[in-house]
């Protein structure tokens, strides 16, 4: 157990409905907690079931409220390219910012002729104002996990990866296990490794 009770640490997640953000959110919390430190959460989502805007702001730390101000994310974790661009109005020049380049296609833009942006665009100009991005080939690495399902635990082991996450890999994995049913422990810690060393290798 962690006795700094000094730190303050905000996440930002986003993305959409169906990629495990709450699930994510809720291991982060309770990795906070059994290092102790307070921890307060709120979630925001749509129609999730059916692909919409999902996020959740986590406040590790002392905090009375759970809403992260504009420009006062330490960390946006993004699970969808497009929806991290539209969070980016919590972020300072110090966030991380860590992201999985897999879009999901809203089917409105097809429904009004429109495209989605090119993600090498995003990435490059992320890059050009942002001084710590760091976009990860998220589906890729989870399908070499074993599952397209272990997507969000390749962006939590991306997240815990920067070297001022406050919690450790292991109270993240012990959470993990005590939140996901044990016939997939195997799977999602390849997944945390894997998306922990793409950042490394950054």
């Amino acid at each position: 157990m962690n006795n700094d009770n000094d730190i303050f640490y905000n996440i930002y997640v986003c993305g959409v409905g169906g990629q495990g953000i709450i699930k994510t959110s809720v291991i982060i919390c309770e990795a906070a907690m059994n290092e102790g430190y307070e921890v307060v959460m709120s979630e925001i989502h749509g129609m999730s079931q059916r692909g919409g805007v999902v996020s959740t702001e986590l406040k590790i730390g002392d905090y009375k409220s759970s809403i992260i101000e504009e420009s006062n994310a330490d960390m946006i974790l993004g699970f969808e390219p497009s929806e991290a661009v539209r969070a980016l109005n919590k972020a300072n020049n110090k966030t991380k910012i860590v992201f999985n380049t897999s879009p999901i296609i809203p089917p409105t833009l097809t429904q009004f002729n429109q495209t989605y942006p090119d993600i090498n665009k995003i990435i490059a100009n992320l890059k050009n104002n942002f001084d710590y991005v760091y976009p990860i080939e998220g589906e890729k690495l989870a399908i070499e996990s074993g599952s397209l399902l272990s997507l969000n635990m390749v962006l939590l082991g991306s997240a815990i990866a920067n070297d001022t996450f406050p919690l450790s890999k292991e109270a993240i994995i012990k959470s993990m296990k005590n939140n996901l049913a044990p016939k997939f422990h195997d799977m999602n810690l390849k997944a945390i490794e894997n998306g922990f060393y793409a950042v490394k290798d950054i």
